[in-house]
């Protein structure tokens, strides 16, 4: 491999973790919006009434996903949530005025919709509070037997002393 592959590589993670937090701003920015009136309000201004269908639950799902996938609290279920939340957008929305995005003013719903799937796929990247969670639930692995969730240090003591059943088996 050449060493500009080899540091976009080692870069990937960081630029799928900023993309994460750029896509979950963006989305947590729309729901405040709607639901605070803040940063220009609900689209015409003012906010969307408590508990109209469906734009209270959709402004709900926007402040509340795009927040946990910009610090990277669960965010393939969020991410998913919140695709999913986007493609019913489209097509409840905006689908019915045009088969195009353009023609629709569909484009963020399709953007996000897409951009929320491949979070799903790809998950947090770097800098995520799922990854810091990861480690420790990692570091403290014990089972409620007292023995490690990961057997591959006892596995490699048995080949060591010669054993061919594992530790604690």
């Amino acid at each position: 491999m050449n060493p500009l592959a080899n540091r976009v590589q080692q870069a990937q993670p960081y630029a799928l973790g900023l993309f994460r937090f750029v896509i979950g701003l963006l989305f947590a920015c729309h729901g405040a919006a709607s639901l605070f009136g803040v940063l220009g309000g609900a689209v015409g201004g003012g906010t969307v009434p408590a508990g109209t269908w469906p734009g209270w639950y959709a402004a709900v799902i926007q402040l509340v996903g795009g927040a946990l996938v910009a610090v990277g609290l669960g965010t393939r279920t969020a991410a998913l949530l919140a695709s999913g939340s986007m493609a019913y957008a489209y097509f409840k929305v905006h689908q019915p005025e045009g088969l195009f995005p353009l023609q629709n003013g569909g484009e963020s719903a399709a953007l996000f919709c897409w951009a929320f799937l491949l979070l799903v796929f790809t998950g947090p990247g770097a800098l995520a509070l799922d990854r810091l969670f990861g480690a420790r639930a990692k570091r403290a692995g014990e089972r409620p037997e007292g023995r490690n969730e990961d057997r591959s240090e006892d596995l490699r003591q048995d080949r060591r002393d010669g054993r061919r059943e594992p530790v604690g088996a």
